[in-house]
């Protein structure tokens, strides 16, 4: 990302800088807390006020002032979000503006709105840089850099490195197969570490058939790429758990579906993204790590690919996962919640406070709530969901608790093993749970299917197109209250 956050204690004198004004829900006219403008400038801006408009910009010659007007909604938490959209309404008029540097002067009530407006503005402008070589058609961006007005520059600098951690879970969602393999994305983890400051240690092949950690080695079996475990660790000094906070990622690299083989067309051809969940983990430890946030975290990402080689587990097959239960294998398109098993049973070492995993695991979940909502369930305590969906409302990344009641233990019982790893044709996204339950045993747990919004086929406003990072501004939110 080229685009930079800063602040500034007040507006620089006797310049020509760009300016966003942020203004209260309601607004009729400028308030006396604004820049003076020229007589017609001021008549025109109190003009499109009065009409209700929401956004608008008053071209000043020398530069320009944006007007934001914040939305009348019921929670703040709506005003919010309605700020990340104008922010990515913005950032097209200061695209056709060529507008490089912005000055955001934020006059709302609690001076809350300068946060959400950057967020949208700071994702939208948000490119992946992919692998053109035609310079052509490699256009940098123009806005460079946004100065946050009377905003606290550590507040500034942690929202930014937030952002870089949604921006680097959203590259690793973009890359194709062929330049993330399960061993790329271990060593693209590794240099996040470094980056952020948190450790890794990969286990290799020979590492995780010590392990027996069958799941992970069953999905892997038709690849010709080797798997990966990955364990990446922030624990700094003064941490306030005793216990560590553990995150888990589905990392399946790539999804043909093996031997139970998907559709190419909408399907078999998006599937580059079925590793989100890992993604949107390592964003998050790179957002505490950067931050440094007093907490003791580990993150687990189990990593392959699913293909239907000439060695690939097949349909009817039993194998045995590291916790020692026996799996019957009914589709081998069910591979997410094989590899999520052997993590969420090795997890168990940590003797840990929660365990949270994120994974694109079922259509079910995406076709329940579509791209607007994250599906979730677990065993934690009550209290412990709410606050986590009161991130979720924070941050818009909104979170729908389903149910695993103890019936839908009916749905994956098999005739040969101790499990099977399909369920029914109803509640798809609440039988993969209920599976990996058994596996989440000895500590409160949440599950997360993000299938729904953590790749857009088309452009969703600040969200963009393709990989969102869905999961990473949601669980650090939650994370950094748990210290409140």
């Amino acid at each position: 990302m080229s685009l930079h956050l800063t602040t500034a204690a007040t507006l620089p004198e006797g310049t020509a800088a760009d300016l966003v004004l942020i203004l209260p829900a309601g607004t009729a006219a400028l308030p006396a807390e604004a820049p003076l403008l020229p007589e017609a400038a001021q008549r025109y801006a109190d003009e499109q006020l009065a009409a209700d408009r929401k956004l608008f910009a008053v071209n000043l010659y020398s530069h320009r002032l944006y007007v934001v007007v914040a939305a009348d909604k019921k929670t703040p938490a709506l005003v919010a979000e309605e700020l990340r959209k104008s922010g990515h309404g913005l950032h097209a008029q200061l695209k056709a503006d060529k507008v490089k540097t912005l000055y955001v002067l934020d006059l709302t009530a609690q001076r809350q709105g300068a946060r959400a407006l950057a967020e949208g503005l700071y994702l939208t402008a948000y490119q992946f840089e992919g692998y053109k070589t035609d310079e052509k058609s490699k256009k940098p961006a123009d806005l460079e850099q946004l100065v946050l007005v009377g905003l606290d520059e550590a507040e500034a600098a942690q929202l930014e490195n937030l952002l870089q951690g949604v921006t680097l879970a959203r590259d690793l969602v973009n890359m194709p197969q062929n330049k993330l393999t399960a061993t790329d994305f271990a060593e693209q983890m590794a240099a996040a570490g470094q980056r952020a400051g948190f450790t890794t240690e990969v286990f290799d092949m020979a590492h995780i058939e010590s392990l027996r950690m069958g799941g992970l080695l069953a999905v892997n079996q038709g690849s010709p790429e080797p798997p990966t475990f990955t364990i990446m660790e922030w624990k700094p000094e003064g941490a306030r758990n005793e216990r560590p906070y553990v995150l888990v990622g589905k990392g399946v690299v790539f999804d043909t579906g093996g031997l139970s083989l998907k559709p190419t067309p909408g399907s078999m051809d998006l599937m580059k993204c079925d590793m989100a969940g890992a993604a949107a983990m390592t964003g998050v430890m790179f957002a505490l790590a950067k931050n440094q946030v007093p907490l003791h975290v580990v993150a687990l990402v189990p990593a392959t690919d699913n293909r239907p080689g000439g060695n690939a587990f097949a349909p009817g097959d039993v194998i045995t996962m590291h916790s020692g239960l026996t799996v019957e294998v009914l589709n081998t398109d069910a591979e997410g919640r094989l590899i999520l098993a052997d993590a969420l049973s090795f997890a168990r070492k940590y003797q840990p406070q929660l365990v949270i995993d994120a994974a694109t695991l079922t259509g079910s979940a995406a076709r329940a709530i579509g791209k607007e909502g994250i599906v979730a369930m677990g065993t934690a305590d009550e209290s412990v969901m709410q606050a986590l969906a009161e991130a979720g409302r924070r941050t818009h990344e909104r979170i729908v608790e389903f149910p695993l009641w103890d019936e839908y233990a009916e749905h994956i019982k098999s005739d040969i093993a101790d499990i099977n790893n399909l369920g029914k044709a109803e509640a798809g996204a609440i039988s993969a749970g209920k599976f990996l339950e058994r596996f989440a045993e000895g500590y409160p747990w949440i599950h997360l299917d993000i299938a729904g919004p953590a790749f857009l086929a088309a452009p969703d406003s600040y969200r963009g197109k393709n990989g969102t990072g869905t999961a990473v501004r949601l669980l650090y939110d939650f994370l950094t209250t748990q210290l409140k």
